[in-house]
């Protein structure tokens, strides 16, 4: 069966360029040309994986992602020509599965497709066969679940970003060794993601945010191994 795909962009040119190449490679495709058409597409139909500009008329990009991630973990990929390390910093922190820059190499956006769609149905952490079977963790009074996507603290959801999430569940599984930055990103993102020194810089962003998110507490800290990464110490 073939995968579906939604493309937001207001570029015509750029949407069918996408059209012709994704169709011949087996993809089922859709169109629209703003964020707000977007969304309403998503509340009625189902789609595999989603491809969204950024600057666009109405709604632009990083304000429809966050719209969809209240609702839907569909795998969303910023195609955009918007280049600064920020950028993509921001489009990934808020939940973007990868960032592509405009002018970009179709057969490598594809190819990037392809890999998100595998990540997206493959186990973050330990091996496991799905993320449905990832065993939820319980730290005192923080709970994560990678099956729901949910991280609470005192009975209280945290509001956390999927890759927060993801990044705080590997950590959480695999206490007191060191995690680099370069492998923290490599576990995390698509295979096809560029091996950029930027890049990386999205692990700090997270972390920042996973802190002051979930605090300290006598249970847990996360350590900064300066000039290597991050560890995360569970206190017995």
């Amino acid at each position: 069966m073939a995968h579906r795909a939604l493309i937001v962009d207001d570029d015509v040119n750029i949407c069918q360029l996408l059209n012709i190449y994704l169709s011949k490679d087996g993809f089922s495709t859709e169109i629209c040309h703003n964020g707000k058409d977007a969304l309403n597409i998503l509340r009625n139909e189902k789609f595999d994986i989603v491809l969204l500009d950024i600057m666009m008329p109405e709604m632009d990009g990083y304000e429809t992602l966050t719209e969809i991630r209240k609702t839907s973990k569909v795998p969303v990929i910023l195609v955009s020509a918007k280049g600064e390390p920020m950028d993509k910093i921001i489009g990934l922190d808020i939940g973007a599965d990868d960032y592509v820059q405009k002018p970009f190499e179709p057969q490598e956006l594809i190819s990037r497709m392809r890999a998100t769609l595998r990540r997206s149905a493959e186990p973050v952490a330990r091996g496991l066969d799905n993320k449905a079977e990832a065993q939820d963790v319980e730290l005192g009074p923080l709970h994560i679940s990678l099956r729901e996507y949910t991280v609470t603290k005192d009975g209280e959801k945290l509001d956390m970003a999927p890759k927060e999430i993801e990044i705080l569940y590997h950590l959480v599984t695999n206490p007191k060794r060191v995690h680099s930055r370069e492998q923290l990103f490599h576990h995390l993102w698509p295979k096809g993601s560029k091996e950029k020194k930027s890049d990386t810089r999205t692990i700090d962003v997270h972390l920042k945010r996973i802190r002051e998110k979930i605090g300290e507490n006598e249970k847990w800290r996360i350590e900064t191994v300066w000039g290597v990464g991050y560890k995360f110490i569970i206190n017995d």
